[in-house]
C-alpha cells in the first residue's frame, strides 16, 4: 500500500482545540506537487477551514530536504507534448486552475496558517509559503523561482508578491538567484527563523498554547510564541546576499527597459555571487526573460486574484512553447544542460508571441472567474 502523497492528522492540545497538520510526503521528487496533491491538500483546507475544533493548520514537507521543489514540471511536460493540442490545454488547465486556487486559499486562510520552509522551496513550493500567515525559514532554507531555466517564468502569485518588491523582485525573477534564511526574511518572504531541529518543539507548543479561534488573537499568540522560540534558540545563519548586493541590484534592475538591465548586469564586475547571477541570466531562455518583464510591465498593479488569473492563461500557453518543452528536458530529463532555446537570442524574440500568452487558451468563461 502506497502512502498517501499528502498526509493529514491533528495534535490534539487544550479544551478540545487541535493542531491541524499536512505533511508533503512525496520525499523522493522533493515533494513536488501533483494534481493529486493539490487537489487533496485543498479540500482539506477547505474542511479545516469549517471545522471549529481547528485552531490553526501547520503545512510542511517530509524527508528533511525540501519543503517543496515545486511543481512537477516532468509531468507538466508530458501533458504538454501530447499532440491533441486540445487535450493538452484542458489537461494543463485543470492543473493550474487547481494550484492557483490553492494558492489563493493560503493567501485568504481564515486561521493561522504556518509553513515551516526548511530545505529546498522552489517555484510552486514559494507559492504555497508565500500566502501563509506565518512563513518560517531555517538555516537550511534555499529559496528560488528558477523558471527562467526551464522555458517557464515565476507564476503561482509571483505577478503579485515579486512585482511588489519592485527592482528586487525583477532581479530575483529574471537569475533565478537562490535565496537563503537571511535573504527570505530581507526580501520579507519570510517572517521569523528557527533551528531545523527546532520543529518538534515548535509542534509541542502549539498544542499546549491556549487558542481563542479568534483569527486576529490567535494569529497575534503565534507571532508571540514564534518570537520566544527564536529568542530562546536563534539560528546562526549567513548572511543575506541580497542585503549586501541591495545598491547593485537596484543599479541594474531598476532600469525602464529590459535591453537596459541586460546591459548593466552584463557590465556589471562584482564578486562571484553577482557573475553567477549573470550567467543564470544570460544562460536562460530569451523568451521567458521577455516575458518576465512584460508580466513585470503589464500585471505591476494587479491584485492576487487578477494575477492568478492572468497567470493561467500565461501557464498555458507557456507550456506549449517549446522552451518549456526543451528546458525540462535539458535539465531534468537528459541532463545535459544544454538547452536549444528557440529563439536563442533576445534580439529574436518576437513581442506578438509574448503578447499572445497573455491570452485565453480555453474556450467559455475563466476557470477561476470566482476568485476575489
Amino acid at each position: 500500500m502506497h502512502p498517501q502523497p499528502v498526509q493529514f492528522s491533528r495534535l490534539h492540545g487544550q479544551q478540545g482545540q487541535a493542531v491541524a497538520l499536512a505533511c508533503l510526503n512525496q520525499p523522493a521528487t522533493l515533494n513536488a506537487l501533483t494534481l493529486a496533491m493539490v487537489e487533496r491538500l485543498d479540500a482539506q483546507l477547505d474542511a479545516w477551514a469549517r471545522d471549529p475544533e481547528v485552531a490553526l493548520v501547520v503545512l510542511y514537507g517530509a524527508g528533511g530536504k525540501a519543503f517543496c521543489a515545486g511543481g512537477d514540471v516532468r509531468m507538466l511536460r508530458q501533458l504538454a507534448l501530447d499532440p491533441d493540442r486540445e487535450r493538452a490545454v484542458a489537461a494543463l488547465t485543470r492543473f493550474f486552475a487547481a494550484e492557483y486556487r490553492l494558492d489563493h486559499r493560503i493567501h485568504r486562510y481564515p486561521k493561522p496558517l504556518l509553513v515551516w520552509a526548511g530545505g529546498v522551496v522552489m517555484g510552486g513550493g514559494l507559492g504555497l509559503m508565500a500566502g501563509a500567515s506565518h512563513r518560517v525559514v531555517t538555516e537550511t532554507s534555499r529559496l528560488a523561482m528558477p523558471e527562467i531555466d526551464i522555458g517557464l517564468y515565476p507564476d503561482v502569485g509571483a505577478s503579485h508578491f515579486l512585482n511588489r518588491l519592485g527592482a528586487l523582485g525583477r532581479f530575483i525573477a529574471l537569475t533565478g538567484t537562490s535565496l537563503n534564511a537571511a535573504d527570505a526574511l530581507h526580501c520579507r518572504l519570510a517572517d521569523v527563523a528557527l533551528e531545523n531541529d527546532a520543529f518538534p518543539a515548535l509542534l509541542e507548543r502549539l498544542a499546549g498554547a491556549r487558542w481563542q479561534h479568534d483569527a486576529a488573537a490567535d494569529r497575534a499568540r503565534l507571532d508571540t510564541l514564534l518570537t520566544g522560540l527564536a529568542a530562546e534558540s536563534p539560528p546562526t545563519l549567513a548572511p543575506s546576499a541580497l542585503a549586501e548586493h541591495a545598491a547593485a541590484i537596484l543599479a541594474i534592475a531598476g532600469h525602464a527597459t529590459l535591453d537596459d538591465m541586460a546591459a548593466a548586469l552584463h557590465a556589471c564586475h562584482g564578486d562571484g555571487w553577482l557573475a553567477r547571477a549573470r550567467e543564470r541570466f544570460a544562460a536562460g531562455s530569451p523568451s521567458s526573460r521577455a516575458l518576465i518583464w512584460q508580466i513585470g510591465e503589464r500585471l505591476k498593479d494587479a491584485d492576487l486574484a487578477g494575477a492568478l488569473r492572468a497567470e493561467l492563461a500565461l501557464s498555458v500557453n507557456t507550456c506549449l512553447a517549446h522552451d518549456f518543452a526543451e528546458g525540462v528536458r535539458a535539465q531534468l530529463v537528459d541532463k545535459d544542460k544544454q538547452p536549444r532555446w528557440q529563439p536563442a537570442s533576445l534580439d529574436a524574440v518576437d513581442p506578438r508571441e509574448i503578447a499572445a500568452r497573455f491570452e485565453a487558451p480555453w474556450r467559455g468563461p475563466h476557470p477561476l472567474a470566482d476568485l476575489r
